[in-house]
C-alpha cells in the first residue's frame, strides 16, 4: 500500500493486483490524494493536472463503490480548485451525459452514482464558477431522480445538498424546483433518502425564505408525514429540519420582505400551535383527522409524536438559553396546554406518551441549557404553574355540583400538567443540590405539599416524588419533610386523598434517605411506623377510606425497611405482628374468608396483603443481615396462606369480575417478586401451586389477549452484543426517555401511578413503573427459571411439552405472544441454572426445549431470534455433552442449507455462531472452517441486508470465539470484509454495523501481532503490514460514512489498533478527526445530538490516547481548531483556542449527563493533567480550573476578608483586597455547575500531589524564584495567591459538595505551604499573608445552619492552621481560635438544631470532628510550650507576638477542664465500642456520651478516624496535672456524664475515690492503645500508632502511673510483648525509636519499684542486718527468669530483635549472611536505635536479683560487646557511639557487681569479657572500651593476669601506632587512667612510665613541625611525679621544650602550646623539689639561662596581653554588629 502514497496513480502496480485488491489500492490512494492535494504546490498541481484528471475519470467510469465516489467526488473538485478551474465545466458535462445514459449493466449504476457525487463536490467546491451551467444539471439531476431507485435519489438528494452548499444565493431562481423534489423524498419508502432529503431541505432553507415563511405550515405537515413508520435516523434528521425552520421563523437570521397577506415572522404561539397540531392530529390532512374524531379513534402514531418531541426540542436548542429565559412562561403556558389536552391523552397510554414527551421537552431545555441561576428561576416559574392548577382544580372541586361546569375530565386534565412539572421540578432541584436552598424560602414546599391533595393519584404520587428530590438535593430538610407530611397525615385521616397523598409523601422522604448521608433522626422510624400501625389499625373502621389508608399504611412500613438493618432491627418484632395479623392464622382461616365479603372486602384484603409482601421484598432486599432461621420461620406462615389464595383467585375473579382483577394482578405480581427472592426450600410445599399459576400466566387462555411487551420482558435476557441486531432502538442514546414509549407498542407508557411502591425503590431518577399486566409477565418468567428445578422431572417434561403444544396450536400474533412467554421463561430457566451450578435434568427435557428454541430462532421477531440463540448456547453449556452441541450444531447447518426465508436464515446464522460462546469458545479446526464457509458465503448475499447484517455479526463472534486458531483465516476475512464495505450501499447501515464488528473482532484477534517486524522473516513482516494497512483502509471507509453508529466503530477499531500497534496510527489525523466529531456534537447535545455511543466512542479513545500522548493529542487540538474555517457555531472553537483541548473537555462535561461519558472526560482529563501539569503547563492548568470555578452565574457568593475585625488587620496583605468569589467576567467559561467546579477543586489537589513527587523548587520560594530567573520553568509555590483564591471560593460557595472540596484544598495547601520561608522577611512563612483569607472561608461553616459533615470537615482544617504555626500573632490566632470556641459550645448544649435534623451519627461524627481538633491544638500547644521551655527565645522578643508555646496553651488552657471530660468520654466510648462481638451485651443500653444505641455501626467510622489525636491530648492533660484529681469543672456541662463515673454503674456505695478514678483512666488509656497496637490493620494507620505511643510516653513520665505499671508485672510483661510485635511489623524508624523509648520507660518504671522495696525493706529492717534481707528483683533465690512472666525476659527479646535486625552479625547463624563491610551502611537512626537498645539492657541488671543478674550477664555481656565489635566508631559521639560505651560503663560499674552473694560470678564473668574484648583487637577502635573497663570494674578483674599484660601489650601497641589519631587517643585515655584508683593506676604507671619518658626525650628531638601532641604527655606525666627520682629526670625535659622571649612570637601555636604547658608544670614542680631543683640549675647553667628567658618571655607576652585588653573592654560598650530593625 505503501506505493499508493504519490500523487498519481501507480497504473502499474495497480494492474498487477487482483481485483478486490484494487479498489482497495484505488480508495488508498484517493485517501491519500485527498491529504496531499492542500499541501502540494499549485505548480506541481497544475503541471500533473489533466494526467490526474484521466486517471479519475478512468476511476469514475469504473464502477466504484459508495466510499470510493465520495472520497474521488471530494479529489477531482478539490483538483480543479486548487489547479486549473476552467476545464471543470468539461467534467460537469461529462457526468451530466453519463447520468442521461440509459446504461442498464450492472456496471452502469455506480458509474450513474459517482457521476451524481461528482457533481454535487464540484459545485460544492468551485461555487459560483460554475453558475452558468447550473440549471442544467440540476434539470438533469431532478429527471434522473424520477426514475432512479432508492440508493440513486438518496445520492442526487446528497448532491443537491452540496450543490446548495456551493452555490448559496446564486441558486435562488431553483428553489423551488429543489423543494418539490425534496418534499417527495422525504416521504420516500426508504429511511436513507428520507434523511439525505431532510439535510437537503436544511440546508435549503439557509438561503429559501419561503420555506420558514409562506410553505412553513406545508413544510410542517410534510415533516408529520415524515415521522410516520420512521426510523430513529429519520426522526433524528426530520426534526432537526423542522426544528431550525421553527426557530428561524422565530427569529429570523435576516430579515425578510414580508408576503402578500404574511408576516415575515411568527410568534411562539403560531409556530407552537403547528407543533401540537402535528402532535395531536399527526400528518394527516383536515378532513382525515376530522373523520377519525367523529369515529372517536387516534390516528397519531407514536412515533409521529416522538418526532414532534425532538423538533421542539431542537427548536428550543436553536433559539438558545437566553432567548429561553426570556420566554420560559410562554413555553411552560404551551407545554402545560399540550400536556392537558384532550386528544393528547384519550387513553391512559396516550397520556403517558404525552407526559413523557413534555417532560423530555423540559428536561432537554431547562436542563441542559440554563445555569443554575436560571434554572433556580425555571423552577420558581414551574411553581408557579403548579399554583395555577391546583387553585384551578380546588376551585372546581369546592363548586362541586351537578350544575357546575368544570367537569371530572378538566381535573383529570390537570393531573397530566402537574405530574409533567412536578417531575421537573424535581429533577431540577435534585441537580441544583444545595444550591436550590432560596428557592424553600419561596413558596415551592407550599406549593408541592398542596398536590398531595390532589383527586388523582398520578398527581399525588409526583407530588411526593418531588419532595424527595427536595429532601435528596438539600438532607436539611428530610427531617422538617417528614414532620411536616406526617402532621398533615395524621390531622386529616378522614380525607381519602390525604391518607394518600401524605402517605405517599411520608413514604417518600423516608426512601430518599438512602441517598442522604447524614440520614434523618432515628425517632422518626418510630414515629413512621407508629403511624403506619395507626393507619393499618383504623383501615376498617371508615370503608370510605379504608383503600388508602391500608395502601399508606403498608407504603410507610416498606419505605422504613429502606432505612436499613440499624433501624428495621429495633422495630422487627412489631413488623412481623403486622404481618401476622394481615394474613389468616392458617389455611383452615382462609377458607372460610372466601365464604364471607363482598368486592369491596376483597379489594382491601388484595390491597393489604399485597402492601405486606411488599414489605416483606423490602425486607429481603435491604435487611439480609437480619433474616435469621428463626425470623424465616415466622414469616413461613403467611407466606404459606399467601401462596394458597393465588389459587382462590380465579374463583374470586369468576364472583366479582373486573371489580378486583387489577388487584388481583397486583397482588400476584407481589408474591411472584417475593418468592424469587425467597430461598426455594422455604416454600417447597408451595411448589406444585407456584408452578401451575405460572404455567397459567405465561400460556394460558385467559392471558392471550394480554399484551405482549417483548422489548421490556427480553432484552435482560439476551446477550448484550446480539442486541445491536435489534437495532438502535435498544442503544442508549439522548432520546432514550422518549424513544422507550415506542418499546412498549400497545402494552401503554410506564408511569409512576402504576404501582406506587415504586416511590421506595433506591435511584435518582423519577421510578416509572410498567402496567401490572406486564410487570407481572416479567415477574412470572423470572420465578419460573427458580422453582422449575425443584419440581418432580415427570412434572417439568410436561410443563416443556405442554409449552412446545401451546405454541403449534396458535397462529399469528397469540402464537408470537406465548412464545416469547414460554421462551423468556425457559432462557430465564437455563440462565439460572449456570448461575446457581446448576444442570437442566434427564435427557427427556432436552427436546422439548430444544424444540421451542429452534422454533424461536425462525420467529419474524429480531428480539425473540436473538434471545433463541443465546438460550442455546446456554443449554449446551448446561447440558455439556460434545456430542449434543455437535447435533445441535448439524441441525442449525441443515436449516442453513434448505431454508429460503430471511428470518430463518439470519436466527439460524447467529445460532450457529452463538452455540460456542458459553463452552469455552471453538477449539476445533474444522468446525471453523464449516462455520466460515457458510457465513462467509451468506455475508455475501446482496438480495438481503437482514441475512447480511446477521450473518457478519455471527462471524465477528466466531473470531472472537476462535481466538488464536483464527490467525490463518484472518487475510480471508480482512479481503471479505473489506470488499463489502467498499461495495455495500449506505442505505442499509446495519450492514455497515457489522462489518465495523467483524473488523473489531479481527483486529482484537490480531492483537500485538499487528505490530511485529520480522527482520529475519520478509514475507511474515510483509503480510502483517498488509493486514495492518487493510485494517486502516476499513477504518478509513467506516470514518466517511454518513452514519454515526458507524463512524463510532470506526474509532473503537481505531483505539483498538492504537492500543496493539501505537506506532502506526497516526495521531495528526485521527486525533483532529476525533476533534471535529466532538465539537459538532458537543455543539449539538442539546440539538438532539442523537448519537451517545458516538460521543462515548470519541471520548474513551481521547481517553486512552490521553493515557501514553497526552501532549500530542492536545497540540493537535489546538493546530485544528486554527486551521479550521469560521463556522455558526464558535463556541467551543473558541474555548479550545483560548484553553486548549482541556477547555473543551470541561464545557463537555459541564453539559454532559451520562455517567459513563462523564467519567471517561474526567479521566482524560486527569491524564492530560498527570502528563503535563508538572512539565511546563502548570499555570496553564492552575488557571483552567480557576476560570472553571470562577464560572459560575451566582452573584450571591460572599466576599472575601469583608469583615471590619479582618479588613483592620489585613490591610497590609496585597492579596486581600482582589479576593472575591464573584464570577470573573470575560472568562472563557459560562456559568458552569457545580459538579463540574467540583471536579476542577479535585484537580487542584491532584497538581499538588503531583507537584510533591516532582522538583523540590514546587514548594521552596526561594529555590523557585532563583530558577525562574534562569529558565523558563513554572513552580507551583509561586501560584500560591491563585491556590488560596480558588479554595477560597470552593469553600464559601452555596453548594456543600463544593464547599467540602474547597475545604479539603485548603487543608492540603496548609499542610504543604505552611513550612515554606519567605525569602524577603525572614522568620516568616509564605502563607502568613493569607490569614483573613483562609478566616473568612473558615468562618461560614460554622453558621447555625452549616451541615454536619461540613463543620466536621472545617474543625480538621482549623486545627490543621492553627498546628501549622503560620501565625505569629496571638490576636489572629484567636479569630479561628474562637470559631473552635464556637463549636465546642454548641457541643456542650447537647441536643443542638442539627440533631433534630440528621441522624445522630452525624452530631457522632461533628461531636468527635471538634474534640478531635481540639486534641490536635492542644498537643501543638504542649510541644511549642516544651520547645520554647528547652530554647528560651531571645530577651528583646516581644511578648505579644509569641504564637506558639505559652500563648496557644494558654488559648486552650481555659476550656481544657470542660475538654478533658469530653476527651475522657470519648475514649471511654471506643473503648465500648471496640469490644469484640460476643460482649456487645455489655454496650449501654441507651448508648455511650456521643452515640446513641441505635446507631452504633455509623458511629464505629466516625470514632475509628478521631479517637488517637483525642487518645495523645487526653495523655498530655493527665500528665501536666500529674494525675491529680481537680474539681473545677464548668457546672454547666449537659453533656456526657464525666468520665469520673466511668464504673460507677456497677458499684452501689457511690462516688468513687480520686485514686480509683485515676486508676480506671490509667487503665481506660492503656487498654485503648494496646488493643489498637495488638492489631494495627495497614500502613495508613501509622499516626495512630504514633499518636499511641506518644500517648504512653507522656503517662509514663509521671510517677503516679509508673509505680503503678512497675507494680504490676503482669501489665508491664504485656505492654513489651505488644511493643515487641509492633517493632516487627513496622519499619518506619521514628516508629521504632518511639518504642525503645517506651520500653526504657518500662524498665525505668520497673527499676523504682525494685528501689523501692529494697528501700523499704532496709527502713524496716534496719541497716544493721542487710545480709539476710530478702532479695528483691526478678531471679529471687534461683536466678531464674520464666518467659511469658518475666519482665527482664521480655525486654532482653525486644533489645534483641532490634539488635539483630541492625547487626546480623550478632548471631552465630546469621553472622554470614551479609556481606563483609555492610555494617557501615547504618544510618544515623539505625546507630541511634541500637543504642537506646543498649541503654534498655544496660538497666536491666538492676531489677535483676544478685542471682538474676547473674543468669543475664553474659548475655548482656555478649550483646554489647558484640555492638562494639561490628559498630567500632561507626556513628560518631551524637551518632551513637558514646550510647554504647555509657551503656558498657552502666553494667560494669552495677550495684550488682559489689554484692555479696554476685560479686565472685560477676569478677568471673567480667573477667571472661575482657578476656574476650581484648581477643576482637582492632587498633584503635576497643581501646576506649578497655579503658572503661578499667576505670569502671574492681581492680581484682583487670589486674590479673594474662589480663593485665594483654592489656599493656594494647596501650603499648597503640602509643607505638602510626595512626596520629589512634595515638593521640590513647594518651587521653592514659591519663584518664593514671588518675583512676591506685591499685589500678600504679601498675599501668610502672609499666608505662618508661615508656612516655622515651618519648618525650625523642620528641625533644623532635622539629616542632614532626611533633605528635606533647602536651598530652606532659598530662600524663603530671600524676605520677610524686618521686623526686622522676622529677629529676621530667625537669630538664620539660625545660628544653620552652621557648625564649626572641622566638615565642614568632613560633609555631603548636610550640607555644607546648612551651605553655612546660612552663606551668614547672611553675608547680619547683616548688615541690626544691632541692632538686636547684641542684640542677647549679648543674646546668645552660638550662638555668633558658628558663630565665622563657619566663622573661612570658612576662612580656601577659603585659602585651594586658594593655591590648584594656581597649577592647571598653569597646565592648556599643556592639560591634548592629542589628538592623527597620526594614525599609
Amino acid at each position: 500500500m505503501e506505493r499508493a502514497h504519490s500523487l498519481l496513480l501507480n497504473e502499474e502496480a495497480c494492474s498487477q493486483l487482483a481485483e478486490h485488491q484494487r479498489a482497495e489500492f484505488v480508495f488508498e490512494w484517493l485517501s491519500h490524494l485527498k491529504k496531499l492535494l492542500p499541501a502540494a504546490d499549485r505548480a506541481d498541481i497544475k503541471q500533473n493536472q489533466r494526467r490526474l484528471v484521466d486517471q479519475l475519470s478512468s476511476v469514475l467510469i469504473g464502477s466504484p463503490g459508495p466510499p470510493t465516489r465520495w472520497v474521488l467526488a471530494h479529489c477531482l473538485a478539490l483538483l480543479y480548485r486548487l489547479g486549473d478551474p476552467v476545464p471543470a465545466s468539461l467534467l460537469v458535462e461529462r457526468c451530466n451525459d453519463i447520468i442521461r445514459s440509459k446504461d442498464d449493466s450492472p456496471s452502469g449504476l455506480p458509474t450513474r452514482l459517482a457521476a451524481v457525487a461528482c457533481l454535487g463536490s464540484l459545485y460544492e467546491q468551485l461555487g459560483r464558477m460554475l453558475v452558468g451551467s447550473f440549471r442544467e444539471t440540476l434539470a438533469n439531476l431532478l429527471k434522473a431522480m424520477k426514475s432512479a431507485e432508492s440508493q440513486g435519489r438518496y445520492e442526487i438528494m446528497l448532491s443537491m445538498e452540496r450543490i446548495l452548499r456551493g452555490l448559496g444565493v446564486s441558486a435562488v431562481p431553483c428553489h423551488r424546483d429543489v423543494y418539490k423534489a425534496a418534499r417527495a423524498c422525504l416521504t420516500d419508502r426508504s429511511m436513507a433518502v428520507r434523511c439525505a432529503a431532510a439535510k437537503c431541505l436544511l440546508e435549503l432553507q439557509r438561503e429559501a425564505v419561503f420555506l420558514w415563511t409562506t410553505e412553513l405550515e406545508n413544510v410542517a405537515t410534510l415533516c408529520f408525514r415524515a415521522f410516520e413508520g420512521s426510523n430513529y435516523d429519520v426522526r433524528v434528521a426530520v426534526a432537526k429540519l423542522l426544528g431550525t425552520l421553527l426557530a428561524t421563523a422565530v427569529e429570523p437570521r435576516q430579515p425578510a420582505a414580508p408576503r402578500q397577506g404574511g408576516r415575515s415572522r411568527s410568534s411562539l404561539e403560531e409556530v407552537m400551535d403547528l407543533l401540537w397540531g402535528g402532535f395531536l392530529r399527526g400528518g394527516a390532512g383536515f378532513l382525515r383527522a376530522s373523520g377519525d374524531m367523529l369515529k372517536g379513534t387516534s390516528s397519531v402514531s407514536k412515533d409521529v409524536r416522538i418526532g414532534v418531541t425532538q423538533a421542539c426540542v431542537v427548536l428550543v436548542s436553536t433559539l438558545g438559553g437566553s432567548w429561553l429565559e426570556g420566554n420560559l412562561p410562554a413555553l411552560l403556558s404551551l407545554l402545560m396546554e399540550l400536556a392537558s389536552h384532550g386528544r393528547a391523552t384519550q387513553t391512559p397510554a396516550d397520556a403517558a406518551v404525552t407526559r413523557r414527551c413534555v417532560s423530555f421537552i423540559l428536561r432537554s431545555s431547562l436542563g441542559s441549557l440554563l445555569s443554575e441561576k436560571a434554572q433556580t428561576n425555571a423552577a420558581k416559574q414551574l411553581c408557579l404553574a403548579v399554583a395555577a392548577q391546583k387553585r384551578a382544580v380546588d376551585a372546581a372541586l369546592s363548586e362541586g355540583n351537578v350544575e357546575s361546569r368544570v367537569s371530572a375530565a378538566d381535573v383529570s386534565a390537570s393531573q397530566h400538567v402537574l405530574v409533567c412539572c412536578l417531575l421537573e421540578l424535581g429533577s431540577l432541584v435534585q441537580g441544583l443540590g444545595s444550591t436550590a436552598a432560596p428557592l424553600l424560602t419561596d413558596t415551592l414546599l407550599d406549593t408541592v405539599i398542596s398536590v398531595l391533595l390532589h383527586p388523582v393519584a398520578s398527581a399525588r404520587l409526583a407530588a411526593a416524588w418531588c419532595l424527595r428530590c427536595v429532601a435528596m438535593a438539600m438532607p436539611s430538610q428530610c427531617s422538617l419533610l417528614l414532620e411536616r407530611c406526617a402532621e398533615r397525615l395524621a390531622a386529616l385521616k378522614s380525607s381519602p386523598e390525604a391518607v394518600a397523598g401524605y402517605g405517599a409523601a411520608v413514604a417518600a422522604v423516608v426512601a430518599g434517605v438512602q441517598q442522604c448521608p447524614l440520614g434523618i433522626p432515628h425517632t422518626k422510624g418510630k414515629v413512621v411506623l407508629g403511624l403506619a400501625e395507626d393507619l393499618l389499625r383504623s383501615a376498617t373502621q371508615n370503608s370510605r377510606i379504608s383503600l388508602q389508608r391500608t395502601q399508606a399504611g403498608w407504603l410507610l412500613v416498606s419505605a422504613l425497611i429502606t432505612l436499613g438493618p440499624a433501624v428495621v432491627e429495633h422495630h422487627l418484632p412489631r413488623l412481623l405482628l403486622l404481618w401476622r395479623c394481615v394474613f389468616p392464622p392458617s389455611l383452615r382461616e382462609q377458607e372460610m374468608e372466601l365464604r364471607r365479603g363482598d368486592y369491596f372486602t376483597w379489594q382491601v384484603t388484595l390491597e393489604g396483603r399485597a402492601g405486606a409482601l411488599c414489605a416483606m421484598k423490602n425486607l429481603l432486599l435491604h435487611c439480609k443481615e437480619l433474616l435469621t432461621d428463626d425470623i424465616i420461620s415466622r414469616l413461613l406462615t403467611p407466606l404459606a396462606c399467601a401462596v394458597a389464595l393465588l389459587t382462590k383467585l380465579p374463583a374470586l375473579l369468576r364472583s366479582y369480575g373486573s371489580s378486583v382483577r387489577c388487584w388481583s394482578v397486583v397482588y400476584r405480581l407481589r408474591v411472584y417478586e417475593l418468592l424469587a427472592l425467597l430461598p426455594p426450600d422455604t416454600y417447597q410445599e408451595s411448589f406444585g401451586v407456584v408452578m401451575n399459576q405460572l404455567v397459567s400466566d405465561l400460556s394460558g387462555q385467559d392471558n392471550l389477549n394480554q399484551p405482549c411487551s417483548e422489548l421490556t420482558l427480553l432484552p435482560p435476557l439476551c446477550n448484550h452484543d446480539d442486541l445491536l441486531l435489534v437495532g438502535p432502538a435498544l442503544l442508549d442514546t439522548d432520546h432514550r426517555y422518549i424513544e422507550e414509549q415506542l418499546l412498549g407498542s400497545s402494552v401503554g407508557g410506564a408511569s409512576l401511578d402504576h404501582d406506587p411502591f415504586s416511590l421506595c425503590a433506591s435511584g435518582l431518577e423519577a421510578p416509572a413503573p410498567l402496567p401490572p399486566a406486564v410487570a407481572l409477565t416479567a415477574a412470572a418468567v423470572r420465578l419460573f427459571g427458580v422453582v422449575f428445578p425443584h419440581i418432580i422431572t415427570a412434572q417439568r417434561v410436561q410443563i416443556l411439552e405442554q409449552f412446545v403444544q401451546t405454541v403449534n396450536q396458535l397462529k399469528g400474533q397469540r402464537q408470537q405472544t406465548v412464545q416469547t412467554h414460554v421462551c423468556a421463561a425457559l432462557c430465564s430457566l437455563l440462565k439460572h441454572q449456570v448461575s446457581t451450578r446448576g444442570s437442566l435434568g434427564p435427557e427427556e427435557l432436552r427436546v422439548p426445549a430444544l424444540s421451542l428454541l429452534l422454533g424461536a430462532l425462525e420467529s419474524e421477531s429480531r428480539l425473540l431470534r436473538c434471545l433463541a440463540a443465546e438460550g442455546l448456547s446456554r443449554l449446551l453449556q448446561l447440558v455439556g455433552e460434545p456430542a449434543f452441541t455437535v447435533s445441535v450444531t448439524l441441525l442449525c447447518l441443515d436449516k442453513l442449507k434448505t431454508a429460503r426465508d430471511a428470518a430463518t436464515r439470519s436466527g439460524h446464522a447467529l445460532a450457529l455462531a452463538a452455540l460456542q460462546r458459553h463452552t469455552g469458545g471453538i477449539s476445533s479446526p474444522q468446525n471453523l472452517n464449516t462455520c466460515l464457509g457458510v457465513l462467509f458465503t451468506l455475508s455475501q448475499d446482496n438480495t438481503s441486508p437482514e441475512v447480511q447484517t446477521w450473518s457478519l455479526h455471527a462471524l465477528s463472534l466466531v473470531v472472537d470465539l476462535s481466538g488464536g486458531l483464527y490467525r490463518c483465516h484472518a487475510e480471508a476475512s480482512f479481503t471479505l470484509v473489506l470488499r463489502l464495505l467498499l461495495a455495500a450501499p449506505p442505505t442499509h447501515p446495519e450492514v455497515h454495523h457489522s462489518l465495523g464488528r467483524c473488523l473489531h473482532a479481527l483486529i482484537t484477534s490480531l492483537g500485538p501481532d499487528l505490530q511485529a517486524l520480522h527482520p529475519d522473516l520478509a514475507d511474515v513482516g510483509s503480510a502483517v503490514a498488509g493486514l495492518r494497512s487493510s485494517c486502516l483502509v476499513g477504518c478509513g471507509v467506516m470514518q466517511a460514512s454518513p452514519d454515526c453508529l458507524v463512524q463510532a466503530e470506526a474509532i473503537s477499531c481505531l483505539q483498538q489498533l492504537h492500543m496493539f500497534s501505537p506506532p502506526h496510527v497516526n495521531l495528526a489525523c485521527l486525533v483532529p478527526a476525533l476533534c471535529e466529531l466532538l465539537l459538532d456534537y458537543s455543539m449539538l447535545v442539546n440539538l438532539c445530538s442523537s448519537y451517545l455511543c458516538l460521543r462515548r466512542a470519541v471520548v474513551a479513545c481521547l481517553r486512552q490516547l490521553a493515557q501514553r500522548e497526552a501532549l500530542e493529542v492536545s497540540e493537535h487540538a489546538v493546530a485544528l481548531v486554527k486551521d479550521l474555517p469560521r463556522r455558526d457555531n464558535t463556541q467551543l472553537d473558541v474555548t479550545i483556542k483560548e484553553v486548549g483541548l482541556e477547555g473543551a473537555l470541561f464545557t463537555l462535561l459541564d453539559r454532559e449527563s451520562d455517567p459513563g461519558l462523564r467519567r471517561d472526560i474526567q479521566e482524560t482529563l486527569v491524564h492530560m493533567m498527570a502528563s503535563s501539569a508538572t512539565t511546563g503547563k502548570l499555570g496553564h492548568w492552575l488557571k483552567l480550573c480557576k476560570d472553571v470555578l470562577s464560572a459560575s452565574a451566582d452573584s450571591r457568593a460572599p466576599v472575601e476578608a469583608s469583615q471590619d475585625d479582618e479588613e483592620a488587620e489585613s490591610g497590609r496583605d496585597d492579596d486581600s483586597s482582589v479576593f472575591r468569589a464573584r464570577s470573573e467576567s470575560g472568562g472563557p467559561f459560562t456559568a458552569l455547575r457545580w459538579a463540574t467546579r467540583r471536579f476542577a477543586m479535585e484537580c487542584v489537589c491532584r497538581i499538588v500531589a503531583q507537584c510533591e513527587s516532582a522538583d523540590p523548587a514546587h514548594f521552596d520560594m526561594a529555590l523557585a524564584q532563583e530558577r525562574r530567573l534562569h529558565e523558563s520553568t513554572d513552580f507551583l509555590v509561586l501560584h500560591l495567591g491563585d491556590l488560596v483564591r480558588m479554595a477560597f471560593m470552593a469553600a464559601t460557595d452555596h453548594s456543600d459538595q463544593l464547599r467540602l472540596a474547597g475545604l479539603q484544598t485548603l487543608l492540603v495547601i496548609i499542610r504543604r505551604f505552611s513550612a515554606i520561608p519567605e525569602p524577603e522577611f525572614p522568620g516568616h512563612v509564605i502563607l502568613e499573608q493569607y490569614q483573613a483569607n483562609v478566616g473568612a472561608a473558615l468562618r461560614p461553616a460554622f453558621t447555625a445552619d452549616a451541615p454536619p459533615d461540613v463543620t466536621a470537615k472545617a474543625c480538621q482544617v482549623c486545627s490543621a492552621w492553627i498546628a501549622s504555626g503560620v501565625v505569629s500573632d496571638l490576636r489572629d490566632l484567636r479569630r479561628v481560635h474562637q470559631l473552635l470556641a464556637s463549636s465546642l459550645a454548641k457541643i456542650q448544649a447537647g441536643k443542638d438544631t442539627s440533631s433534630h435534623l440528621y441522624n445522630e451519627a452525624a452530631a457522632t461524627m461533628e461531636t468527635l470532628a471538634v474534640l478531635k481538633a481540639w486534641a490536635e491544638v492542644y498537643i501543638v500547644a504542649v510541644q511549642r510550650s516544651k520547645q520554647k521551655e528547652s530554647s528560651p527565645a531571645p530577651a528583646n522578643e516581644g511578648s505579644g507576638s509569641g504564637s506558639g508555646g505559652a500563648g496557644l496553651l494558654k488559648l486552650v488552657q481555659s476550656d481544657l477542664s470542660t475538654l478533658s471530660r469530653l476527651w475522657l468520654a470519648a475514649l471511654q466510648d471506643y473503648a465500648l465500642l471496640t469490644l469484640p462481638q460476643e460482649y456487645a451485651s455489655q454496650l449501654p443500653a441507651a448508648g455511650g456520651s456521643f452515640y446513641t444505641a441505635e446507631t452504633v455501626n455509623q458511629a464505629r467510622a466516625h470514632y475509628s478516624s478521631s479517637w488517637a489525636p483525642i487518645l495523645h491530648a487526653t495523655s498530655l492533660w493527665l500528665h501536666s496535672t500529674g494525675f491529680v484529681m481537680s474539681e473545677d469543672g464548668p457546672a454547666n456541662l449537659s453533656r456526657p456524664a464525666t468520665p469520673t463515673s466511668m464504673g460507677q454503674h456497677g458499684s452501689v456505695g457511690g462516688a468513687k475515690s480520686p485514686e480509683d478514678v485515676s486508676s480506671d483512666r490509667l487503665h481506660l488509656i492503656l487498654g485503648i492503645s494496646v488493643e489498637f497496637l495488638c492489631s494495627p490493620h495497614s500502613e495508613d494507620q501509622m499516626e495512630n500508632i504514633t499518636s499511641c505511643l506518644r500517648a504512653l510516653q507522656a503517662l509514663l513520665d509521671v510517677s503516679w502511673p509508673r509505680a503503678k505499671v512497675g507494680n504490676d508485672q503482669a501489665l508491664s510483661v504485656e505492654l513489651l510483648s505488644v511493643l515487641h510485635r509492633l517493632m516487627v511489623t513496622r519499619e518506619a524508624a521514628a516508629v521504632q525509636l518511639a518504642v525503645l523509648d517506651l520500653v526504657r520507660q518500662i524498665v525505668t518504671a520497673a527499676q523504682e519499684h525494685v528501689k523501692e522495696k529494697r528501700h523499704s525493706a532496709e527502713v524496716d529492717d534496719g541497716a544493721a542486718e542487710k545480709e539476710t534481707l530478702p532479695e528483691f528483683g526478678e531471679g529471687r533465690d534461683t536466678g531464674g527468669l520464666i518467659p511469658g512472666r518475666s519482665l527482664v525476659f521480655a525486654a532482653l527479646e525486644l533489645c534483641l530483635c532490634v539488635l539483630l535486625r541492625k547487626l546480623p552479625q550478632l548471631s552465630p547463624r546469621l553472622a554470614g549472611s551479609t556481606p563483609a563491610g555492610s555494617v557501615w551502611t547504618l544510618s544515623d537512626s539505625d546507630c541511634h536505635l541500637v543504642s537506646s537498645a543498649l541503654a534498655v539492657l544496660s538497666d536491666l541488671p538492676s531489677i535483676c536479683s544478685p542471682e538474676g543478674s547473674v543468669s543475664i550477664l553474659p548475655t548482656v555481656l555478649y550483646l554489647l560487646l558484640g555492638v562494639l565489635r561490628e559498630c567500632g566508631g561507626v556513628g560518631g559521639e551524637r551518632g551513637g557511639r558514646g550510647g554504647r560505651l555509657q551503656a558498657l560503663k552502666a553494667v560494669l560499674s552495677s550495684p550488682m557487681s559489689r554484692q555479696e552473694k554476685s560479686r565472685g560470678a560477676w569478677t568471673l564473668l567480667l573477667r571472661s569479657a575482657l578476656n574476650t574484648l581484648l581477643g576482637y583487637w582492632e587498633p584503635g577502635t576497643l581501646l576506649t572500651a578497655l579503658t572503661v573497663f578499667l576505670l569502671s570494674t574492681a581492680p581484682d578483674v583487670c589486674t590479673v593476669q594474662p589480663l593485665h599484660a594483654l592489656s599493656l601489650q594494647r596501650f603499648t601497641a597503640a602509643m607505638d601506632a602510626k595512626d596520629p589519631l589512634v595515638v593521640s587517643r590513647c594518651y587521653q585515655l592514659l591519663a584518664s587512667v593514671f588518675q583512676a584508683q591506685s591499685a589500678v593506676a600504679v601498675p599501668y604507671i610502672q609499666a608505662l612510665g618508661p615508656h612516655l619518658v622515651r618519648h618525650l626525650q625523642v620528641l625533644n628531638q623532635t622539629p616542632p613541625q614532626q611533633r605528635l601532641h606533647p602536651e598530652l604527655l606532659l598530662q600524663q606525666t603530671r600524676d605520677y611525679t610524686q618521686s623526686p627520682q622522676l622529677a629529676a629526670i621530667l625537669l630538664p625535659i620539660l625545660i628544653s621544650f620552652l621557648l625564649d622571649e626572641n622566638t615565642l612570637g614568632s613560633a609555631p601555636a603548636a610550640s607555644r602550646s607546648l612551651h605553655e604547658a612546660a612552663l606551668k608544670d614547672l611553675m608547680r614542680l619547683g616548688p615541690q623539689h626544691s632541692a632538686v631543683f636547684r641542684s640542677l640549675m647549679a648543674s646546668s647553667p645552660h638550662l638555668k639561662a633558658r628558663l630565665e628567658a622563657a619566663v622573661r618571655g612570658n612576662q612580656e607576652s601577659l603585659s602585651a596581653k594586658s594593655s591590648s585588653n584594656t581597649p577592647t573592654a571598653s569597646s565592648k560598650s556599643s556592639p560591634s554588629i548592629t542589628l538592623k530593625t527597620n526594614f525599609l
